[in-house]
């Protein structure tokens, strides 16, 4: 028999955290890329285009498998979703380690991509079943402070581990810790509290039941009648496809080629901004949650992301302190993607919660996903024929109009925050009183 008393926090944040693990080592593999730009463009004889392709592969399979994600956390619970997932990763990261060509390694970042995709859903399910709804938006900015820390371990320690041992050996090991935490979720994580004897918070009539193909893709229709939703896929894929093009990729080389910075200093500024990026996603949920309004929050954190980059890219020169606070800006502000879940979640019936947290991190990844490769595609004809070691390097220019991409991303997405209907951080009842009329 369930006790009548809640969950204490401290075992809600253990059960999330096991499952927070895999969003690190999924983070960690999504931008190891970047500090390893000519070791892979040396091993696989490939160019920039070729570059941003391979690394791309992860967000291929990444965005094909939110919205199956997002149903089968609806209906399959989190633990078997999460353990599976870091499974499989942990298998895709032995082949990208022992890859002998070009194909085989796209093969394991796309089992990666793939597989890791299930981490995020799984643990904004995780945090809507095992902690208060006040403190959905904060935890969710917490889940983005793990993954953050994932990324960093990808920066400076990854350059400096691949210089002394090898990058296969590195990424060798990863999986190996991948696999452990497959081990972990299954044995000690459980979906709601009431699997270990506390009173749920989530009531019994509003939690998703297994369903027919025809109910579930009912509810993924159903999702896209309620005004914010398509809204909310495309916004924050600017916001976050500049952030992981940037220091998941390009950043590096950008530094090192036109600020004259070696490859370990230029990773610790990526990792930096990363850094940024991490403490601002629990800090724009936590004043979110505290002001009780979504649109204003996202509007200016959205607004000092685009004038950052703006200044990063188009003001070359900048002295090194000053190119470090508007990475650490751009990178805090940045966090301000992290309410697009709350507010997605509260745009819709809660019993959707899931369905509707995959299609809008479907929408996320879609940044990297187009502009990680087509960066890459514009460097390649830009590029002047300059070599440095066997590696091409690219002009300022080429990188300028690359990163452009980027920029008119953002104003677009700025653009559509303000016709977004602000739900002030409550579950919008009245959208589904207007959808049903």
């Amino acid at each position: 028999m369930a006790s009548q008393s809640l969950p204490p926090l401290r075992l809600a944040w253990f059960m999330w955290g096991l499952g927070a693990l895999l969003y690190l080592m999924g983070f960690f593999h999504r931008v190891a890329p970047a500090v390893m730009t000519e070791a892979l463009m040396r091993d696989f004889h490939i160019n920039a285009a070729a570059l941003g392709n391979l690394s791309a592969f992860y967000f291929y399979s990444y965005v094909a498998m939110q919205i199956p994600t997002g149903i089968i956390a609806d209906t399959w619970g989190p633990r078997r979703l999460l353990s599976l997932g870091a499974l499989v990763a942990g298998a895709g990261a032995v082949i990208f380690a022992l890859s002998p060509s070009f194909l085989l390694a796209g093969l394991g970042r796309l089992l990666i991509g793939g597989s890791v995709a299930v981490a995020w859903v799984g643990l904004l399910k995780l945090a809507a079943n095992w902690f208060p709804p006040a403190m959905f938006a904060m935890v969710t900015g917490m889940a983005l402070f793990f993954g953050i820390i994932g990324a960093v371990a990808a920066g400076t320690p990854l350059h400096l581990l691949s210089v002394q041992f090898g990058w296969r050996s590195v990424i060798l090991a990863s999986a190996l810790a991948t696999l452990a935490v497959a081990i972990a979720i299954w044995k000690y994580v459980r979906d709601t509290p009431g699997e270990s004897g506390f009173k749920d918070y989530v009531a019994a009539g509003d939690r998703p039941s297994v369903g027919s193909w025809a109910a579930i893709l009912g509810g993924l229709r159903e999702i896209f009648r309620y005004p914010n939703t398509l809204l909310l896929c495309f916004i924050p894929g600017a916001v976050v496809g500049a952030v992981l093009t940037f220091s998941g990729l390009w950043g590096v080389p950008f530094l090192t080629t036109h600020y004259g910075l070696p490859t370990a200093q230029a990773a610790a500024l990526t990792s930096a901004l990363m850094v940024a990026w991490a403490v601002g996603g629990p800090v724009f949920g936590w004043l979110s949650d505290r002001v009780g309004r979504r649109k204003p929050l996202y509007l200016s954190g959205c607004a000092v992301t685009l004038i950052g980059w703006a200044v990063i890219v188009y003001l070359p020169g900048l002295p090194l302190w000053a190119l470090t606070t508007i990475l650490l800006v751009t990178g805090f502000a940045s966090g301000c993607m992290i309410i697009t879940f709350a507010y997605a979640k509260e745009s819709v019936p809660l019993r959707l919660a899931g369905t509707v947290s995959g299609v809008i991190n479907m929408g996320v990844m879609i940044g990297p996903t187009l502009l990680q490769p087509a960066v890459g595609w514009v460097l390649d004809q830009k590029w002047t024929g300059a070599m440095d070691a066997g590696v091409r390097r690219y002009g300022l220019e080429a990188y300028q109009t690359g990163f452009t991409m980027m920029i008119a991303w953002l104003a677009v997405a700025l653009t559509l925050l303000f016709f977004t209907r602000d739900t002030r951080c409550r579950q919008a009842v009245w959208l589904s009183e207007n959808v049903n009329r």
